[in-house]
């Protein structure tokens, strides 16, 4: 069983950068596909980026598009989140997740993922 362990996350002002990252511990950590959603107070979760083994395919929600980078260094085990051009509605708690495949095949769908980390909290101040 792999363990995820998001950080980074933190207080920042409008238009600030932040870069999350999670860390993967367990065998054969780096060998499937790996997401990022996040949770907002009173909200569902949500699907915010995705990236395939290789780092060679990623996919992005449309609200991040532009802003977010998600990248991967399998040598460290660790999946990173560059947020540039933060906005208030991107307050919220940020998890990784590991996918069940390799590939991206319904990445936007937490039912696609089986590991989870405890989240990290992103708060962006107007």
């Amino acid at each position: 069983q792999v363990q995820l362990r998001e950080s980074g996350g933190g207080l920042v002002q409008a238009g600030d950068s932040l870069r999350l990252s999670c860390t993967a511990s367990g065998r054969s950590s780096s060998y499937f596909a790996m997401g990022w959603f996040r949770q907002a107070p009173g909200k569902e979760r949500e699907f915010v980026a995705a990236i395939n083994r290789d780092g060679g395919s990623t996919n992005y929600a449309d609200s991040v598009k532009g802003r977010f980078a998600i990248s991967r260094d399998n040598a460290r085990n660790t999946v990173y989140l560059q947020m540039n051009s933060l906005k208030p509605e991107d307050t919220a708690v940020y998890f990784c997740a590991q996918s069940q495949y390799t590939a991206l095949i319904q990445s936007t769908l937490p039912g696609e993922y089986k590991s989870w980390g405890q989240g990290t909290q992103v708060t962006v101040s107007s």
